[in-house]
């Protein structure tokens, strides 16, 4: 069964950087698209960016935009997630999932948590002075 593992969360102030990783137990290259999200206390689960397997096209909630970017590396089967100019607002816990079976793609709804089928257990980034 696919299993995804993240990495690189932490405390970091304001303005810093964290790179997180979602290392993938098969090849992400038969994946639709891979999507990290993120959680806060009390709020509900958000989409945060996605890369389509297809074309490598690439998805971000406004509210990250400019500050995030995320790529992959097919060779070592992992997703990553550069995170710049980190805010307090950014704290949550960062999940990544998979879309296997292509709902994102025929939806076009790459950042709707409920088009994907695994995710990994997360990883808590904490943005605090």
């Amino acid at each position: 069964q696919l299993q995804l593992v993240e990495s690189g969360g932490g405390l970091v102030q304001p303005g810093g950087s964290l790179r997180l990783s979602c290392a993938a137990s098969e090849f992400t290259s038969d994946y639709y698209a891979i999507g990290w999200f993120r959680q806060a206390p009390g709020k509900e689960r958000e989409g945060v960016s996605c890369i389509s397997s297809s074309d490598g096209s690439t998805y971000y909630a406004d509210s990250v935009k400019g500050r995030f970017t995320i790529s992959r590396d097919n060779a070592k089967n992992t997703v990553y997630l550069q995170m710049n100019s980190l805010k307090p607002e950014d704290t949550a816990v960062y999940y990544c999932a998979t879309d296997v079976v292509g709902r994102t793609f025929y939806s076009g709804n790459y950042l709707a948590s409920d088009e994907y089928d695994y995710w990994g257990q997360g990883t808590q980034v904490t943005v605090s002075s």
